[in-house]
């Protein structure tokens, strides 16, 4: 079995977002990037399967030079090669064409995501490669297992969870719970040294029109001064909803 890991490399949950003069993008000034955590919860799913079943493991990022150290990471983890389309991510359809050009070519059987990046959180992408491939998609999935050519999956619904079974090829896009938070793995000194002489393909990009422009980037307005109400005076609180905050 082939296995195909699709990573982002986002900013660190704890860094200070800023964007650049004319607002237009992102700051990456002293930014430290990490994998895409729900992309780390599909490649440790990967890996499991791997050890279960020899698979190998392929990862895959679109990007420039930059994004090396986050896929060297994952090499470290566990996947065998990688691969890195050199170009800017310049929105979901661009990022999915060129995944789905890397699937055609390199003919894998399981294409592991995340549900989402953090940083922009668009979720399309894992559809959108589903799509042009035409195969099927399971989304937000917290359950996995592969037996042949089918997966069987977990999912989140509304209220509860859905189990389906689907025929591989598919797409799956995994999200916290898809492995135990206690068994993401934390690459260790033998995992680093080996992803050094693990292969990273740089590849040209598929060349496809952009369909999306940024008009600019701006941060939501700071928030303001906190008034404190006694909890047994419930005329002033209604009067403050009504005059001040004008939602009632």
């Amino acid at each position: 079995m082939k296995i195909l890991v699709c990573i982002s490399s986002v900013p660190d949950t704890t860094a200070k977002i800023n964007f650049t003069s004319d607002g237009k993008s992102f700051d990456k000034t002293g930014v430290q990037f990490v994998i895409n955590p729900h992309d780390e919860f599909s490649l440790n799913k990967a890996i499991d399967i791997q050890e279960k079943t020899g698979a190998t493991i392929t990862i895959l990022t679109v990007g420039d030079a930059s994004v090396d150290p986050v896929m060297r990471k994952a090499l470290a983890i566990g996947a065998n090669d990688g691969i890195r389309i050199d170009s800017e991510a310049k929105d979901d359809f661009f990022v999915a064409t060129q995944i789905a050009k890397a699937v055609k070519e390199g003919g894998y059987d399981l294409i592991l995501t995340g549900k989402e990046s953090i940083d922009y959180n668009g979720g399309s992408v894992p559809g959108f490669v589903a799509a042009i491939l035409d195969y099927a998609f399971v989304n937000g999935s917290i359950g996995l297992e592969v037996d042949g050519s089918i997966a069987k999956v977990i999912r989140e619904i509304d209220g509860g969870k859905e189990t389906l079974e689907v025929a591989l090829p598919a797409v799956i896009a995994g999200q916290k719970g898809l492995v135990e938070e206690n068994a993401i793995r934390i690459p260790n000194m033998r995992g680093i040294m080996q992803a050094r002489t693990k292969q990273i393909n740089v590849v040209a990009p598929e060349s496809t029109d952009s369909k999306v422009e940024v008009v600019g980037f701006e941060k939501p307005a700071e928030r303001g001064n906190v008034t404190l109400i006694d909890k047994d005076n419930v005329a002033e609180l209604v009067r403050l909803l009504h005059e001040e905050a004008k939602v009632i």
